[in-house]
């Protein structure tokens, strides 16, 4: 997948998008993922990419002529499915995620000031928002999203069962994770994931995501289904934490 990131502030990008499993996927031409600067693409002579509000107000608004420019010079005749972060826009979940990730090609254009000329949403196939809070621009947004969708692109995870694994891709958070050793400072991995009884272990995860998921986040937990080991495991355990008086 190739991903095209439009924005004032492209020195945001490299130390995010050259490590870790995205530095990986680029180095394994998984993903192609390039940065463009909106002000080179402007007619303003001193490169300016904003201006003041028609009708008053504070702040500065995004000019529409660099980024049409820009876009346009990035994609040529080529198609890309086009995305403006933005806090109005469509909430990202995972299956958001999995759905963009199906996409041969993104362009994500991100905001910052007080907005984005409204005429560049001609050129946009949708906004996507990564919460109901805002930041000072759409970078750290495009970032998280191209991470979220990464993790659903074959190959990039190492294992391809982990972005299946992961909180909320089943309606729940994750459930408790443990490596060795299987005692530290008087903690003990607990037994049932040493005894290599692998319905027990699902049907304890599947329990104990329940359970966090419960005291976190219940309002997650409507149309959750649980098997009748799944039921008894979580009895037990509830049993052996019962809530406080």
């Amino acid at each position: 997948m190739r991903i095209d990131v439009l924005t004032l502030f492209p020195e945001m990008f490299p130390g995010v998008l050259t490590s870790s499993m995205l530095g990986r996927a680029q180095a394994g031409g998984i993903l192609d993922m390039r940065v463009h600067d909106i002000r080179a693409y402007s007619d303003n002579k001193h490169k300016r990419a904003d201006d003041y509000p028609f009708g008053g107000g504070a702040g500065l608004v995004m000019m529409a002529q660099p980024i049409y420019s820009c876009v346009e010079a990035v994609l040529g005749d080529d198609l890309a499915y086009k995305i403006l972060l933005s806090p109005r826009g469509r909430k990202l979940t995972p299956s958001v995620a999995h759905e963009l990730a199906g996409k041969e090609r993104l362009l994500l254009l991100c905001g910052h000031y007080e907005g984005v000329d409204e005429r560049v949403m001609e050129i946009m196939d949708e906004e996507i928002s990564i919460g109901d809070y805002v930041l000072t621009g759409g970078e750290l947004p495009a970032m998280v999203l191209i991470d979220c969708v990464a993790r659903f692109i074959p190959g990039v995870l190492g294992c391809a069962q982990s972005a299946q694994d992961e909180s909320f891709s089943d309606g729940l958070l994750e459930y408790p994770q443990y490596t060795r050793p299987a005692e530290f400072r008087g903690m003990n991995v607990p037994e049932i994931l040493l005894n290599g009884h692998h319905a027990n272990i699902e049907a304890w995860r599947k329990a104990q995501a329940v359970i966090k998921t419960k005291a976190v986040r219940p309002e997650l937990l409507e149309g959750i289904q649980l098997t009748k080991l799944e039921e008894k495991m979580l009895r037990m355990l509830e049993n052996e934490n019962p809530e406080p008086q």
